[in-house]
C-alpha cells in the first residue's frame, strides 16, 4: 500500500484547472468527509470546479450548498435490509433513471476526474465516467468496504483507505493509505473548553458526558440513556450534552419532564461539532468510520456502540480496530440499555482510564487525510 506524506496537494506547473465530480452521501459520514475533499482542492486549486451529485432528498442537498458548492440530485434508492420490502421495488427502474441522467450530468460537466465517497449515490456516476475512459477514485472510510465499492474498485484508478488490511477488499496496487477527512474546525479543539461550555450553557468544572447517535440519532443509544437517567441526574458533578436526532426529540423531551434535568442539555442536532467535542470529557456515539476519524483528531475517550442496521456489519469491525489497540471502549447494540451508562460514568470517574484511552486514539489520527486526497485526484488528471 502506498502512503501519500504531503501535507498540501500541488497543481504541476503548467497544469490547467481541474474538474472535479465528488458524488456519494446518504449520511453525515459520507457528506462531511466529501466536502472535507472539495475545499482540500480549492486550496490546492483557486480555480478548481467541482460539481456534488447525491440522492434526491438526502441530507447532501442540503449540506453540500450550505458549504458553498453545487449540487445535483439523483433519484438512485438503496436496497433495503429487508429483501421483501415493497421499496426493493422500485430500486431497478430508479437506478436506470439515474444511470441515464448521471450520463447527462458527465457529458454536460466534462469532468477530470470522478471521486465516489460510498454509499448507493455513487454507483451512477462512477460507473458512466469509468464506461468513458474518465478516471475514477473511490474513498473508502470503513474498515470493511461496502459493496459498492468493491465492484466500482474493479475499472478505479486509485483507491483512498483509511485502515490497514483493505487488500482484502481491493486491488493492493491500488491502495493509497490516505486516512479518512474531518471536518477542519477539529484541529485545535482544546482551546475552546470555556467558549464551548458556555456555548451549550454547560458548567464549568463539571465532567460532560456527550452523547451522539449520529446525525439523525439513535434508538438504541437514546433508549439506554433513559433507562438509566436517573443515575445520571444523581451523578455528582457530571453533566450530559445529548444529541437525540429531530425525530426522537419530542418524545425524549416529554420524558425528561419528569426529571430534574439541570445537569442535562439535550438537543435535536448539534451544529458546532467543534464546540460538542471541545466540551466533551467522554463521548459516546455510533461507530462511523468519520465520526472514528474526528474523535481521533481529538483525542477524545470514546464508548463506541456499533449500530447493526449497516451493511456487512462495518462498524463493529470499525470499532474492533480500535478496541485491539486499547483506543476506544466497545459496548454491543444489544447491551447498550443496561450497560451503556453505568460504563459511561465509571470511565467519567476513572481520570487514568480517560488519560491512557486519549493516548491511544490520539496516535491514530491522519489530519491532513483531504489533502492526501486531493493531491492523488490532482494526480489523476495528469
Amino acid at each position: 500500500m502506498n502512503d501519500t506524506t504531503h501535507s498540501k496537494a500541488a497543481l504541476p506547473d503548467g497544469h490547467k484547472s481541474v474538474r472535479v465530480i465528488i458524488s456519494g452521501g446518504g449520511t453525515g459520514g459520507h457528506v462531511f468527509p466529501a466536502i472535507a475533499i472539495a475545499n482540500a482542492l480549492k486550496l490546492a486549486d483557486g480555480n478548481a470546479e467541482i460539481l456534488f451529485v447525491g440522492a434526491e432528498g438526502r441530507m447532501e442537498m442540503e449540506k453540500v450548498p450550505a458549504a458553498g458548492y453545487r449540487i445535483l440530485g439523483l433519484p438512485v434508492v438503496g436496497i433495503q435490509r429487508k429483501l421483501l420490502s415493497l421499496r426493493n421495488l422500485s430500486v431497478p427502474l430508479k437506478l436506470l433513471r439515474s444511470m441515464r441522467r448521471a450520463a447527462k450530468i458527465v457529458s454536460d460537466f466534462k469532468p477530470d476526474v470522478a471521486v465516489g465517497v460510498g454509499g448507493y449515490a455513487s454507483a451512477p456516476i462512477l460507473r458512466v465516467a469509468q464506461k468513458r475512459g474518465i478516471p475514477t477514485l473511490i474513498q473508502e472510510q470503513n474498515s470493511y468496504a461496502g459493496l459498492t465499492n468493491k465492484l466500482l474498485a474493479k475499472r478505479a484508478k486509485t483507491v483512498c483507505v483509511a485502515y490497514e488490511g483493505m487488500e482484502r477488499f481491493f486491488p493492493e496496487r491500488k491502495l493509497v493509505f490516505t486516512g479518512n477527512p474531518v471536518r477542519q474546525d477539529l484541529e485545535n479543539v482544546a482551546q475552546l473548553r470555556n467558549e464551548a461550555l458556555a456555548h451549550f450553557g454547560l458548567t464549568q468544572g463539571k465532567q460532560t458526558v456527550l452523547v451522539i447517535g449520529g446525525s439523525l440519532g439513535a434508538r438504541t443509544v437514546n433508549m439506554s440513556v433513559m433507562r438509566h437517567i436517573a443515575d445520571v441526574v444523581a451523578a455528582a458533578g457530571v453533566q450530559l450534552l445529548w444529541q437525540v436526532g429531530k425525530h426522537y426529540e419530542q418524545d425524549v423531551r416529554q420524558q425528561l419532564a419528569r426529571y430534574d434535568c439541570s445537569n442535562i442539555k439535550m438537543l435535536s442536532f448539534i451544529q458546532r461539532m467543534d464546540y460538542a467535542y471541545a466540551a466533551a470529557d467522554v463521548v459516546i456515539t455510533r461507530a462511523g468510520a468519520a465520526t472514528i476519524s474526528e474523535l481521533c483528531i481529538v483525542k477524545k475517550p470514546c464508548i463506541l456502540v456499533p449500530s447493526p442496521n449497516v451493511a456487512e456489519d462495518h462498524q463493529t469491525a470499525n470499532a474492533m480496530a480500535l478496541v485491539q489497540k486499547n483506543a476506544a471502549i466497545l459496548v454491543h447494540d444489544d447491551e447498550a440499555e443496561a450497560t451503556l451508562i453505568p460504563t459511561a460514568l465509571r470511565l467519567v470517574g476513572d481520570a487514568k482510564g480517560r488519560q491512557a484511552l486519549s493516548r491511544s486514539i490520539g496516535k491514530l489520527a491522519a489530519a491532513d487525510a483531504a489533502s492526501r486526497i486531493a493531491k492523488e485526484v490532482i494526480q489523476l488528471t495528469k
